[in-house]
């Protein structure tokens, strides 16, 4: 994710991208066609944790189950 001209690292858990497709179990070999699928998805709400709250300089955003929601899903 940028921010400015600032690169922000972002990274979303297996289980976040499974809630976020309504699936379960997504093979290994899978994952980045899962991700590209989903990428505009995730970039929102890597966005929305970024804007919610300080984030330190250099500090990655992870992405969880608990950050999405049931209308995301």
């Amino acid at each position: 994710m940028m921010h400015g001209d600032q690169e922000i690292e972002c990274q979303i858990s297996d289980a976040a991208m499974d809630e976020l497709a309504g699936t379960r179990g997504t093979a290994s070999i899978a994952r980045q066609a899962q991700f590209v699928a989903l990428r505009d998805a995730v970039e929102r709400i890597a966005s929305d944790i970024f804007d919610s709250g300080p984030v330190v300089k250099g500090a990655t955003i992870r992405i969880f189950t608990k950050h999405i929601s049931k209308e995301q899903s």
